[in-house]
């Protein structure tokens, strides 16, 4: 009778051990909405700075002529528009910035006019981007940096 009361005691005591307690697990609460109740707004660029890239584009390619050797080619007419392009911001289309775009096409220009200095020139005209940039949108300076050919 010991042994039978034993062997069920060992038995039990088997069982409760290899017994694993459930702990229910919560959900975290989300306090966001549903996914389908948030509306997706996609970002614009305005005018000028759609131009202000494509004109960095431009540059990257350009400086790669001028360092390859190659031929410079003819003053892109699509930079003009930055007299006319419409800002983020129009109250930033003040005197300061229609007097630095006008610098900024006037050397712009002697890059395509005088293409045997045209290094100097491309320079020139980055540090005109520079110049410009440190007035209203600091934001690009370390990339427009990036132009400068050493």
């Amino acid at each position: 009778m010991k042994r039978i009361l034993i062997g069920l005691m060992v038995f039990m005591l088997f069982i409760q051990c290899n017994k694993k307690e459930e702990i229910p697990v919560e959900k975290p609460v989300s306090t966001e909405k549903p996914a389908e109740s948030k509306k997706f707004e996609m970002y614009k660029m305005s005018e000028m700075a759609a131009l202000m890239e494509q004109m960095y584009v431009d540059n990257e390619r350009l400086k790669a002529r001028i360092l390859n050797g190659d031929t410079i080619g003819k003053f892109p007419d699509h930079f003009m528009n930055i007299h006319k392009a419409v800002m983020t911001d129009e109250s930033e289309n003040d005197a300061f910035f229609k007097l630095q775009a006008k610098h900024f096409i006037s050397v712009q220009k002697l890059i395509y006019e005088d293409p045997k200095n045209a290094k100097e020139h491309f320079n020139d005209g980055v540090k005109a981007c520079i110049t410009c940039h440190e007035g209203k949108c600091h934001g690009p300076i370390p990339r427009i940096k990036k132009l400068y050919i050493d």
